[in-house]
């Protein structure tokens, strides 16, 4: 089942100058593992250089190397640097996305 991306309330609407999280492991979010990466996307997106946004996926889509990660460095290349953190104790994952300042 895939929700529509414009029923869903938007991660964020302002740019972060300071660390945040993104909480992508609504019951939406467990059914359309699309709308967790779009999301992500726009929660890197969003956030200033030299924080980073720790982004909680839901655990329905598993560990999100399988998943995010390729699609982070895609299309954020060097600009973003991204760690695993750990595994929530309801099942979902946290990575850290570090938005690196400019050179």
């Amino acid at each position: 089942m895939s929700v529509s991306h414009d029923d869903v309330e938007p991660v964020t609407d302002h740019v972060h100058d300071n660390s945040w999280s993104a909480n992508l492991e609504k019951p939406h979010h467990g059914e359309d593992r699309d709308l967790v990466v779009s999301q992500a996307l726009d929660a890197v997106e969003h956030t200033a250089p030299g924080n980073h946004v720790n982004l909680v996926t839901h655990g329905e889509h598993g560990h999100p190397e399988t998943y995010l990660y390729e699609v982070l460095e895609e299309f954020f290349g060097d600009a973003v640097r991204y760690e695993y953190v750990e595994q929530c104790g309801c099942g979902g994952h946290v990575t850290r996305a570090h938005v690196e300042e400019p050179v």
